[in-house]
């Protein structure tokens, strides 16, 4: 069992390069081939292999490995909990829907029935926190967001520890394999103290994606630098012809993800590792300009209410020249019955910034409810749904980079992707430069609702220095409150 932290020491192990990372930047080694069953050092980088995202920075916590699980099949049992009924709350994704299609293979798996909800994001975000808040859950086992609820579910504890689980071979399915998960993987699942709260099942990362068909009919190259993407939004801006140079997330709260992803390239986390906030700094100002020069110059009229769907229909229908957003969104672009862009799409990994070259990086995963009566038959589920099948699935359709090393060797899931050969080697790379954009903070809903209305004010006009100073006066004593 890992030693205890306290939150100061936990953060200065966390920082690397010489440079303080908000509250922990997420270690990736989605590498096809296992990792060794010592954990590394916390700051320890393993080598960047060829095949799948590598590690570019260290982990909230070093990786836990656990004892091997390849006990005797006969020691474990899928029906264990045969008869029982739980419930589980999903998100309306992708991954959820993978999970939801294939819902009746776990039922005839364990004997285990299954409530499934599917709430869209922020609808599911919002029930999440009332429930958990009032200290007991309609739900057993929960999908949820790291980069959003990481920070807050782990300080309260309301998803429990899953260490006596892996650790016991009468629990643990002998060919599910924890070492198959990448070290962001398990970095996401682990709190400061060691505590295993989670599974992982999805990591994605920001890239920008191209209409290469406008970006050759003007001869323009696909942007490498910061420059480059300003550079071709002013070029193939047509609004004329319905083209807007760049699109991108307009909406108060998920704006602030927009922004977060690109101060990355002045090297600078929002909040550094002893929760200073970075947010009117020299270089959040400069980006903060950067992002208003696009939404509100060659960004598609009403942008300021587009959250990614939008986004992501304006590309589709050949309306956007660029989107940055992240690569888990990029199957129904090749759906050639719902988009105009199919077999045109560039999937570019994030260009070099003023200072440096990282992809924004997110997690999604897990997690059993600590209020469940039927932690049993929910850990089974977390199992089933973070299996090496279920998120081969999920890769095939292109979801996102999953937590699972050996997704990227997987035969049936590279036969049977639904986006092309490119959009691989675009998550490959984005791994070996991934970094967490968000601040792993309690408030960080506030955190995006405050600086996304400063953004959003930025593309009606607003001078970027003065919306952010007043943002960062206002979030100041909630951060603080949230530590005391």
């Amino acid at each position: 069992m890992s030693k205890k932290l306290t939150r100061r020491e936990f953060l200065k192990r966390s920082a690397i390069l010489g440079t303080g990372v908000a509250s922990a930047a997420i270690l990736n080694a989605c590498a096809p081939t296992p990792e060794p069953t010592k954990a590394p050092a916390p700051t320890a980088v393993p080598p960047a292999p060829t095949t799948a995202p590598a590690a570019p920075t260290t982990a909230p916590a070093a990786p836990v490995t656990v004892a091997p699980t390849a006990a005797p099949k006969a020691a474990f049992d899928w029906k264990r909990f045969k008869g029982e009924k739980i419930e589980a709350l999903l998100i309306k994704n992708t991954q959820g829907d993978i999970m939801v299609k294939h819902l009746k293979e776990f039922e005839e798996l364990t004997g285990i029935t299954v409530g499934a909800d599917q709430p869209a994001e922020q609808q599911q975000r919002q029930k999440l926190a009332v429930e958990f808040a009032s200290g007991q859950t309609s739900f057993d086992v929960v999908y949820y967001s790291f980069h959003v609820q990481k920070r807050l579910f782990g300080k309260n504890k309301w998803v429990a520890d899953v260490r006596d689980y892996l650790n016991d071979p009468t629990m643990v399915a002998p060919d599910w394999d924890w070492n198959d998960f990448s070290a962001a993987g398990k970095a996401w699942s682990t709190e400061p103290d060691g505590r295993i709260d989670a599974v992982s099942n999805k990591i994605d990362y920001c890239i920008v994606y191209c209409n290469k068909e406008l970006f050759a009919a003007k001869n323009v190259p696909l942007p490498k630098t910061y420059d480059d993407i300003v550079s071709a939004a002013q070029k193939l801006h047509d609004p004329s012809k319905n083209i807007y140079g760049f699109v991108g997330r307009g909406l108060k709260n998920a704006n602030t993800m927009l922004w977060c992803w690109m101060l990355l390239g002045w090297d600078i986390d929002v909040i550094d590792s002893k929760l200073n906030l970075n947010t009117t700094s020299p270089e959040a100002i400069e980006c903060a300009k950067m992002y208003q020069n696009l939404m509100k110059n060659y960004a598609p009229p009403g942008v300021g209410g587009f959250n990614w769907n939008e986004s992501q229909s304006a590309f589709a229908l050949g309306q956007a020249a660029m989107w940055m957003d992240g690569v888990g969104f990029a199957a129904p672009l090749e759906d050639p019955k719902s988009s105009k862009v199919v077999g045109k799409v560039a999937y570019v990994v994030m260009p070099k910034g003023p200072k440096a070259q990282w992809a924004g990086m997110t997690g999604d995963g897990m997690g059993v409810s600590a209020f469940s009566k039927k932690k049993g038959p929910a850990w089974y589920f977390c199992m089933w749904a973070a299996s090496k099948a279920m998120l081969a699935r999920s890769f095939a359709a292109g979801s996102g980079a999953q937590s699972r090393n050996s997704v990227y060797t997987d035969p049936d899931a590279l036969k049977s992707l639904v986006v092309p050969k490119e959009w691989v080697d675009t998550v490959v790379a984005s791994g070996k430069i991934g970094r967490a954009a968000l601040p792993i903070i309690v408030p960080v809903t506030e955190f995006r609702d405050i600086f996304g209305v400063a953004l959003n004010n930025m593309i009606g006009g607003a001078d970027a220095a003065t919306e952010l100073k007043k943002a960062t006066d206002e979030f100041k004593p909630i951060l603080a409150k949230s530590e005391a």
